[in-house]
């Protein structure tokens, strides 16, 4: 049997976390075992959709490399893959149930269901259908049906026994039929309900796996149902707990957390952040941590998938992609750093990839970029403190009579690179009968004024050229002199 995943997204806004995970899974799933994964879009509850929400979907799946074997932008052979383009079936398949006795239509008014909330005794609370649409004759519901009232299809529950699905993360779960609500299959404006599509597409789609989060383990029961009502197989569930922001709070973006796109605004790699998500609620065997996406869809095993809450870290996804830009290919590193020196740097004349071979073993993220560079571009005021280095062993007096040492010795070079920089200061060094340290800290330190920096003394005073590196130990000169 050839395994088929669907992710089923609704377009009524970002791309959060838990639904990127989601996808994730749905991709690995299908392809560690040669299958299909399947993108269909599910705007079957009109007045949620965001204009420009389908182009987010269809760009982060892009960007992430989960490209959909079928999907409405592809075709295939079970599409349409928009629900609202499939709106014709959805009727006809309620109805079928409404004449084998599994579903019925109910007529009951806004005011009547609130009603039964208000009958619950403390009103707020949630009040099961009392079904009384139920037991109209067949008469009574073809003369509403003929006047034109406004109806819903409802799913008629079992009134006794239990239900048993079986889950890959959870196991078996069982519940009392008589706690079901009779569910709405179709509402009043002729769309079906979330609950319904979803178990109608499943099966036209050939779906062999579902997989969502841990919110939906309850209403799977009636899932359940339906599959039996129709006659149909049920999927393999796999239901995922939750992202959390802490112990007690799921992720949220009203409570300000990032959505797949922010992280991207960040700085974050795309790569990191999909390696990221795949560790947050599965673990491989061999406790690796970093791997590409060929890498997850060859080592992925839904044995792996973990019922404990995932806590989405920052600290270790920006470790993450950390390692990923030291990792990175010079090439394809300075691609994506290129546009964010030249907005820093703008102006001048520096060597923007030797500066970025600097920057690649230190970035956290790309957003790093502009604020650790800036100094390159104009030399902040700074304190004699940053001179001072206990391991470097230097103070304020080492530090003045290093520079002044240094300055002509540098204005004297005629040939200005890395190794000549390198091979004038060292041999000072030793000239002086001081430590590395003592001559090359200040230097640094003149040349940033920042107490750390993206590369030594010798790298900077390279980038920065023979006159603007004097320029600025001469300052450094001034301000230990005073």
């Amino acid at each position: 049997m050839e395994i088929r995943t669907r992710f089923a997204p609704s377009p009524t806004g970002y791309m959060h976390i838990g639904n990127l995970r989601t996808a994730l899974y749905e991709y690995l799933i299908a392809k560690s075992q040669g299958g299909k994964f399947i993108l269909r879009i599910e705007d079957t509850d009109q007045g949620r959709l965001v204009e420009g929400a389908t182009e987010i979907i269809y760009n982060t799946m892009k960007m992430t490399g989960l490209h959909h074997d079928e999907g409405p932008d592809i075709g295939g052979a079970y599409g349409p893959y928009v629900q609202s383009e499939r709106m014709g079936m959805y009727m006809e398949y309620a109805k079928e149930l409404v004449e084998k006795g599994e579903a019925y239509y109910c007529f009951c008014t806004k005011e009547r269901l609130e009603s039964l909330k208000e009958s619950n005794g403390d009103g707020a609370a949630f009040a099961k259908y009392d079904r009384h649409c139920y037991h109209l004759s067949k008469e009574e519901v073809q003369a509403k049906l003929d006047a034109g009232e406004d109806f819903v299809i409802r799913q008629k529950m079992p009134d006794e026994g239990t239900t048993t699905f079986s889950d890959v993360v959870y196991g078996d779960i069982t519940v009392e039929n008589k706690e079901l609500d009779d569910q709405i299959l179709m509402k009043a404006d002729g769309f079906p309900t979330y609950n319904f599509a979803n178990v109608v597409d499943d099966h036209l789609m050939e779906i062999t796996h579902v997989v969502r989060g841990s919110e939906y383990l309850s209403s799977t029961p009636k899932y359940n149902l339906l599959y039996q009502a129709f006659g149909w197989d049920a999927p393999v569930y796999v239901h995922l707990p939750a992202v959390m922001r802490d112990a007690h709070n799921k992720l949220s973006k009203r409570h300000g957390d990032k959505s797949f796109e922010d992280l991207v605004r960040e700085g974050y790699l795309v790569e990191a952040i999909v390696n990221y998500i795949a560790l947050l609620g599965w673990s491989p065997s061999d406790n690796t941590e970093i791997f590409t996406l060929k890498e997850l869809e060859e080592k992925f095993d839904i044995a792996g998938l973990s019922k404990s809450p995932s806590i989405f870290d920052i600290k270790k996804l920006t470790w993450m992609n950390g390692e990923y830009m030291k990792a990175m290919e010079f090439e394809k590193f300075y691609a994506l750093a290129e546009s964010k020196l030249k907005e820093a740097l703008a102006e001048t004349q520096l060597d923007l990839r030797k500066i970025a071979a600097l920057l690649k073993k230190r970035l956290e993220t790309l957003n790093d970029i502009p604020h650790l560079v800036e100094f390159f571009k104009e030399l902040p005021e700074y304190g004699t403190k940053l001179y001072t280095h206990k391991k470097m062993k230097t103070d304020d007096a080492i530090a003045l009579s290093s520079l002044q040492a240094a300055i002509p010795v540098l204005e004297e070079m005629t040939e200005w690179n890395e190794t000549a920089i390198h091979d004038r200061l060292i041999a000072l060094v030793g000239e002086l009968g001081i430590k590395n340290g003592q001559l090359l800290w200040p230097v640094r330190t003149a040349l940033s004024g920042e107490p750390t920096s993206p590369g030594g003394a010798i790298e900077l005073a390279d980038i920065l050229g023979k006159e603007e590196s004097i320029r600025r130990l001469k300052k450094g000169v001034e301000l230990l002199s005073n």
